[in-house]
């Protein structure tokens, strides 16, 4: 694993079906400027596989003064006015992120576990 310091916003949202293409216009627009603002790593804004007027807006910030300026932002104000389409309150956590891995820790911890003979000791009964 790879230490570093992200700090992770991920917002869930659940928007009135007639609501849902206004929803989808104002968070389309603000990504875009999202993204370009200063200690932005990424934003990204995906759909729910099992509710199709389920959301999640995940961003990535490089530090906490970042973010902070961005919550502090024009267009953030604005995603917040958004709130007003949804069917259910906004479910907002601010995730700190000190390590990262990718596909070689999921390599070593599979590697691990396969040589374990406890793994997996559940699905043998």
């Amino acid at each position: 694993m790879e230490k570093t310091s992200v700090i992770v916003l991920a917002t869930r949202m659940k928007v009135l079906l007639q609501k849902r293409k206004e929803l989808l216009q104002t968070v389309e627009a603000l990504i875009q400027r999202t993204r370009k603002q200063n200690g932005c790593i990424s934003c990204h804004f995906y759909q729910d596989i099992e509710n199709e007027n389920a959301f999640n807006l995940v961003e990535e910030w490089k530090t906490q003064v970042d973010l902070d300026n961005h919550l502090g932002s024009d267009h953030f104000g604005v995603l917040l006015g958004a709130m007003n389409l949804l069917s259910e309150p906004t479910e907002i956590k601010f995730n700190a992120v000190s390590h990262t891995g990718g596909m070689k820790t999921l390599k070593a911890a599979r590697e691990l576990n396969a040589n374990n003979p406890n793994y997996r000791k559940e699905e043998k009964r």
